[in-house]
């Protein structure tokens, strides 16, 4: 097979991309190793339940090109929902961003936010704190040692699964902002404030989980896609690149690669030790979702974050038979659970029906479920790659694989190809501004 562009991996970005090119006449390919499209935004339907396999995902977006994308492709499989998200604190339900519900945290814990949050506003505008040198240092002189020390900075910890003494802050410029001192005065005092107000209300498939978003934007081009298709060998010789699976052979004038930069380079000719070298230093955790089934109702929260490890193993809980009315059977409702893990830790060398149980247990302490015997239904995935961690050699790492790909004319496009945490509106952002999209 000769093509114009081969796209190495079928996960949220290819598939995008595969439209993009397409649409404006291109001959392309899309190459994905599993059986089935999707990657990270894969779903599971079983026992009348559906559970996104990569975690919780929802349809929102500050990108109103993108968000409108979407939407349309989803056209009647998407229903709505307003955000009722919390954050589970010393045993209540604090209102989510944390920032915006200090009026329901005990006293003492309010005035320790309050008054750090503005004693460190001042101290920043008249200069008395030094720039971060890292991600804890960066969160403490966003919001005062207070919110830092209550939430931002236990959160982050058992998110990242890594010191956040040891990683960059570069990232989270313009992604967490810091929040107005008139929205921290209003929420100490119980007048409502809402944060994040671009999530506050989301989309999400009727059918089929975020999966039927991967199909819906890939429909156009599915006789494009060649699932099972898992790249071993990747050679170029006189401007045309050669994608083998061991079995076949396709031949293509661009390569555009969306997979893991793990697993793109071993497929690669004569990659120079240092090169090598910097893409194994590349930081990434792994995930793991839990997924419970049961009978009769869970709170009506949308998503729950969990910063304390003594609640439970899990980071964040949320509740996709919220999402929509077709992702659990009737009188019944799910919970799904993520644990961040990293190979070699206690998660990791847990089996499934270990973690099931440690999950139940948790969720029952907490109150999410009500015991064991509504339990009708459980389930594990565990996604290998999963978010990026920016640790303090990001940078230098990540320039040096690019570079080198860069020189052998591989573009990169897309989540770990690209090595950025992007959201699902950002891979597809990275796809359309590939393509060369003005949406």
């Amino acid at each position: 097979m000769d093509v114009k562009s081969a796209i190495v991996g079928g996960g949220l970005t290819g598939v995008s991309l595969a439209r993009f090119l397409h649409e404006r006449g291109e001959d392309v390919v899309v190459l994905e190793r599993e059986p089935c499209i999707g990657g990270l935004c894969r779903s599971r339907t079983e026992a009348g339940f559906t559970f996104d396999i990569g975690g919780s995902h929802i349809i929102f977006s500050r990108d109103t090109g993108v968000l409108s994308f979407m939407r349309t492709v989803l056209g009647e499989n998407r229903e709505e929902r307003t955000r009722n998200t919390k954050i589970l604190y010393k045993g209540s339900y604090v209102k989510y961003p944390f920032e915006n519900g200090l009026f329901q945290l005990p006293k003492d814990d309010l005035f320790f936010c309050i008054n750090e949050f503005i004693q460190n506003l001042i101290a920043v505008e008249t200069g008395r704190v030094p720039p971060p040198r890292n991600f804890a240092e960066w969160i403490t002189a966003t919001f005062g040692r207070g919110i830092a020390g209550c939430y931002m900075l236990p959160y982050n910890r058992k998110i990242w699964n890594f010191p956040l003494e040891n990683m960059s802050h570069h990232w989270v410029d313009g992604r967490i902002p810091r929040p107005p001192v008139e929205d921290i005065i209003r929420s100490a005092i119980g007048i409502e404030t809402e944060g994040y107000t671009h999530q506050a209300v989301f989309s999400y498939p009727v059918r089929g989980g975020i999966e039927a978003l991967i199909h819906a934007i890939a429909e156009p081009i599915s006789r494009y896609i060649m699932t099972g298709f898992p790249v071993s060998r990747i050679r170029e010789e006189n401007g045309t690149f050669t994608i083998s699976d061991g079995r076949r052979d396709v031949k293509a004038d661009r390569l555009i690669s969306t997979i893991p930069l793990q697993i793109l380079l071993p497929c690669l000719e004569n990659v120079p030790d240092n090169v090598q070298a910097a893409c194994d230093a590349l930081k990434y955790n792994s995930l793991c979702s839990v997924f419970i089934g049961v009978k009769g109702k869970v709170p009506e929260f949308s998503w729950v974050y969990i910063p304390e490890e003594e609640a439970g193993p899990f980071n964040r809980i949320s509740f996709p038979s919220g999402y929509s009315t077709r992702t659990a059977p009737p009188g019944h409702a799910s919970v799904l659970a993520e644990i961040t893990f990293n190979e070699g830790d206690a998660i990791s060398r847990m089996q499934d029906p270990e973690i099931i149980d440690h999950v139940m247990q948790a969720l029952e302490k907490i109150g999410i479920i009500p015991d064991r015997n509504a339990v009708v239904y459980t389930g594990v995935e565990r996604q290998k790659f999963a978010y990026v961690v920016y640790d303090l050699d990001y940078r230098k790492n990540i320039e040096i694989v690019r570079e080198f790909c860069s020189e052998r004319k591989i573009s990169l496009v897309g989540r770990f190809a690209q090595f950025e945490y992007l959201n699902m509106d950002g891979c597809i952002r990275s796809a359309m501004d590939f393509a060369g999209l003005d949406r």
